[in-house]
Protein backbone atom coordinates (compact mmCIF):
# COMPACT_ATOMS: atom_id res chain seq x y z
CA UNK A 1 0.00 0.00 0.00
CA UNK A 2 1.48 3.31 -1.08
CA UNK A 3 2.19 5.78 1.70
CA UNK A 4 0.25 9.05 1.42
CA UNK A 5 2.58 12.03 1.53
CA UNK A 6 1.68 14.83 3.92
CA UNK A 7 3.70 17.11 1.67
CA UNK A 8 1.29 16.83 -1.26
CA UNK A 9 0.32 20.45 -2.08
CA UNK A 10 -3.11 19.48 -3.46
CA UNK A 11 -6.18 20.12 -1.31
CA UNK A 12 -8.15 16.95 -1.89
CA UNK A 13 -11.69 16.66 -0.59
CA UNK A 14 -10.81 13.29 0.87
CA UNK A 15 -8.14 14.68 3.19
CA UNK A 16 -9.03 18.36 3.58
CA UNK A 17 -11.77 20.14 5.51
CA UNK A 18 -12.92 23.75 5.18
CA UNK A 19 -13.22 25.47 8.57
CA UNK A 20 -15.70 28.35 8.48
CA UNK A 21 -14.76 30.04 11.75
CA UNK A 22 -17.49 32.12 13.47
CA UNK A 23 -19.20 32.93 10.16
CA UNK A 24 -22.16 34.29 12.09
CA UNK A 25 -24.73 36.88 11.06
CA UNK A 26 -23.78 39.13 13.94
CA UNK A 27 -20.21 39.34 12.70
CA UNK A 28 -20.77 39.37 8.94
CA UNK A 29 -23.85 41.60 9.01
CA UNK A 30 -22.87 43.94 11.85
CA UNK A 31 -25.20 46.70 13.00
CA UNK A 32 -22.28 49.10 13.33
CA UNK A 33 -22.03 50.97 9.97
CA UNK A 34 -18.26 51.33 10.31
CA UNK A 35 -17.80 47.58 10.76
CA UNK A 36 -20.14 46.84 7.88
CA UNK A 37 -18.17 49.23 5.63
CA UNK A 38 -14.91 47.62 6.72
CA UNK A 39 -16.10 44.15 5.67
CA UNK A 40 -17.60 45.41 2.41
CA UNK A 41 -14.42 47.26 1.44
CA UNK A 42 -12.44 44.04 1.83
CA UNK A 43 -15.02 41.88 0.04
CA UNK A 44 -14.98 39.46 2.97
CA UNK A 45 -18.41 37.85 2.58
CA UNK A 46 -18.19 37.36 -1.22
CA UNK A 47 -14.70 35.92 -0.80
CA UNK A 48 -16.00 33.44 1.76
CA UNK A 49 -18.81 32.51 -0.61
CA UNK A 50 -16.33 31.80 -3.42
CA UNK A 51 -14.20 29.69 -1.10
CA UNK A 52 -17.21 27.71 0.09
CA UNK A 53 -18.45 27.23 -3.48
CA UNK A 54 -15.04 25.87 -4.48
CA UNK A 55 -15.08 23.39 -1.61
CA UNK A 56 -18.57 22.20 -2.42
CA UNK A 57 -17.74 21.77 -6.08
CA UNK A 58 -15.16 19.09 -5.24
CA UNK A 59 -17.21 17.49 -2.45
CA UNK A 60 -15.22 18.88 0.49
CA UNK A 61 -16.87 18.85 3.91
CA UNK A 62 -17.18 22.19 5.70
CA UNK A 63 -17.03 22.64 9.46
CA UNK A 64 -18.62 25.54 11.31
CA UNK A 65 -17.05 26.16 14.74
CA UNK A 66 -19.31 28.86 16.15
CA UNK A 67 -19.59 30.70 19.42
CA UNK A 68 -22.41 29.30 21.56
CA UNK A 69 -22.07 31.40 24.68
CA UNK A 70 -24.66 31.25 27.47
CA UNK A 71 -26.73 34.47 27.71
CA UNK A 72 -26.47 34.42 31.50
CA UNK A 73 -22.66 34.39 31.35
CA UNK A 74 -22.45 31.03 33.12
CA UNK A 75 -19.75 29.79 30.73
CA UNK A 76 -17.64 32.97 30.96
CA UNK A 77 -14.83 33.22 33.50
CA UNK A 78 -13.84 36.65 34.77
CA UNK A 79 -10.16 37.46 34.41
CA UNK A 80 -8.14 40.68 34.53
CA UNK A 81 -6.93 42.03 31.17
CA UNK A 82 -4.94 45.14 30.31
CA UNK A 83 -7.28 46.15 27.47
CA UNK A 84 -10.73 45.49 26.12
CA UNK A 85 -11.21 43.56 22.87
CA UNK A 86 -10.51 46.65 20.77
CA UNK A 87 -7.24 47.31 22.64
CA UNK A 88 -8.68 50.22 24.59
CA UNK A 89 -8.33 50.63 28.36
CA UNK A 90 -10.35 47.91 30.09
CA UNK A 91 -10.39 49.24 33.63
CA UNK A 92 -10.03 45.62 34.73
CA UNK A 93 -13.29 44.54 33.10
CA UNK A 94 -13.62 41.01 31.78
CA UNK A 95 -13.83 40.64 28.00
CA UNK A 96 -17.30 39.23 27.42
CA UNK A 97 -18.64 37.46 24.30
CA UNK A 98 -20.40 39.90 21.95
CA UNK A 99 -22.89 37.29 20.68
CA UNK A 100 -24.96 34.76 22.63
CA UNK A 101 -26.61 31.52 21.54
CA UNK A 102 -30.30 31.57 20.81
CA UNK A 103 -30.16 34.93 19.06
CA UNK A 104 -30.43 35.76 15.36
CA UNK A 105 -26.87 37.09 15.51
CA UNK A 106 -25.62 33.63 16.54
CA UNK A 107 -26.96 31.99 13.38
CA UNK A 108 -24.59 31.27 10.50
CA UNK A 109 -24.90 34.03 7.89
CA UNK A 110 -27.51 32.83 5.36
CA UNK A 111 -25.10 33.29 2.44
CA UNK A 112 -22.82 30.68 4.05
CA UNK A 113 -25.38 28.33 5.57
CA UNK A 114 -24.24 24.73 6.11
CA UNK A 115 -25.29 22.18 3.51
CA UNK A 116 -26.29 18.57 4.24
CA UNK A 117 -23.20 16.74 5.43
CA UNK A 118 -21.50 19.85 6.81
CA UNK A 119 -20.77 19.94 10.53
CA UNK A 120 -21.80 22.65 13.01
CA UNK A 121 -19.45 22.78 16.01
CA UNK A 122 -20.60 24.79 19.05
CA UNK A 123 -17.66 26.29 20.94
CA UNK A 124 -17.21 28.26 24.15
CA UNK A 125 -13.67 29.55 23.70
CA UNK A 126 -11.63 31.17 20.93
CA UNK A 127 -9.87 27.90 20.04
CA UNK A 128 -12.17 25.76 17.88
CA UNK A 129 -10.59 22.56 19.19
CA UNK A 130 -10.83 23.29 22.92
CA UNK A 131 -13.44 20.95 24.46
CA UNK A 132 -15.31 20.57 21.17
CA UNK A 133 -15.64 17.53 18.91
CA UNK A 134 -14.00 19.20 15.90
CA UNK A 135 -10.86 17.04 16.10
CA UNK A 136 -13.01 13.89 16.28
CA UNK A 137 -15.08 14.91 13.25
CA UNK A 138 -11.94 15.59 11.23
CA UNK A 139 -10.10 12.40 12.18
CA UNK A 140 -12.99 9.98 11.63
CA UNK A 141 -13.21 11.35 8.09
CA UNK A 142 -9.49 10.89 7.48
CA UNK A 143 -8.95 14.65 7.23
CA UNK A 144 -5.41 15.77 8.01
CA UNK A 145 -5.45 19.30 6.55
CA UNK A 146 -7.70 22.26 7.25
CA UNK A 147 -8.45 25.39 5.24
CA UNK A 148 -9.57 28.16 7.57
CA UNK A 149 -11.36 31.47 7.06
CA UNK A 150 -13.33 33.88 9.23
CA UNK A 151 -12.54 36.35 11.96
CA UNK A 152 -11.02 37.70 13.90
CA UNK A 153 -7.59 36.81 12.59
CA UNK A 154 -5.77 37.81 15.77
CA UNK A 155 -8.26 36.13 18.11
CA UNK A 156 -10.14 32.95 17.12
CA UNK A 157 -8.32 32.27 13.86
CA UNK A 158 -4.93 32.53 15.55
CA UNK A 159 -6.01 30.46 18.54
CA UNK A 160 -7.41 27.73 16.27
CA UNK A 161 -4.36 27.70 14.00
CA UNK A 162 -1.99 27.32 16.94
CA UNK A 163 -4.07 24.39 18.20
CA UNK A 164 -4.21 22.79 14.74
CA UNK A 165 -0.44 23.04 14.48
CA UNK A 166 0.02 21.27 17.81
CA UNK A 167 -2.39 18.56 16.64
CA UNK A 168 -0.23 18.05 13.51
CA UNK A 169 -2.81 19.19 10.98
CA UNK A 170 -1.74 20.70 7.71
CA UNK A 171 -2.98 24.29 7.64
CA UNK A 172 -4.05 26.71 4.91
CA UNK A 173 -5.09 30.18 6.07
CA UNK A 174 -7.07 32.11 3.45
CA UNK A 175 -5.77 35.67 3.70
CA UNK A 176 -8.53 37.50 1.84
CA UNK A 177 -11.31 35.61 3.64
CA UNK A 178 -10.02 36.43 7.14
CA UNK A 179 -10.18 39.81 8.83
CA UNK A 180 -9.27 41.90 11.85
CA UNK A 181 -10.14 45.56 12.30
CA UNK A 182 -7.40 46.08 14.88
CA UNK A 183 -4.63 48.02 13.18
CA UNK A 184 -2.24 45.89 11.17
CA UNK A 185 -2.94 42.68 13.13
CA UNK A 186 -4.30 40.84 10.09
CA UNK A 187 -1.23 41.62 8.01
CA UNK A 188 1.10 40.77 10.89
CA UNK A 189 -0.33 37.27 11.34
CA UNK A 190 -0.52 36.60 7.59
CA UNK A 191 3.10 37.63 6.96
CA UNK A 192 4.94 36.97 10.24
CA UNK A 193 3.16 34.14 12.06
CA UNK A 194 1.06 31.82 9.91
CA UNK A 195 3.68 31.17 7.19
CA UNK A 196 5.78 29.33 9.80
CA UNK A 197 2.83 27.12 10.74
CA UNK A 198 1.31 26.29 7.38
CA UNK A 199 0.44 27.96 4.10
CA UNK A 200 -1.16 31.35 3.51
CA UNK A 201 -3.18 31.67 0.30
CA UNK A 202 -5.80 33.81 -1.37
CA UNK A 203 -9.22 32.39 -2.17
CA UNK A 204 -8.22 31.91 -5.81
CA UNK A 205 -5.04 30.08 -4.89
CA UNK A 206 -6.82 27.76 -2.46
CA UNK A 207 -9.67 26.96 -4.86
CA UNK A 208 -7.17 26.21 -7.63
CA UNK A 209 -5.64 23.47 -5.46
CA UNK A 210 -8.96 21.87 -4.49
CA UNK A 211 -9.71 18.51 -6.04
CA UNK A 212 -12.00 15.51 -5.37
Amino acid sequence: MAKISRLDPALSAARTGLVMFDTLSGYLHPKDPAKAAFLKERNILPNMQRLLAGARKVGMTSFYPSGAHAPDGSDTVERLTDTDMELGASGGATIKPPIYKGTDEAEVAPELAPAPGDIFVPKHRWNSFFQTDLDLHLRVRGIDTIIICGGSTDVGIASTVFAARDLDYGIVVVSDACYSARGNNNEFFMTRVFPRMGRVMTVDQAVALMCP
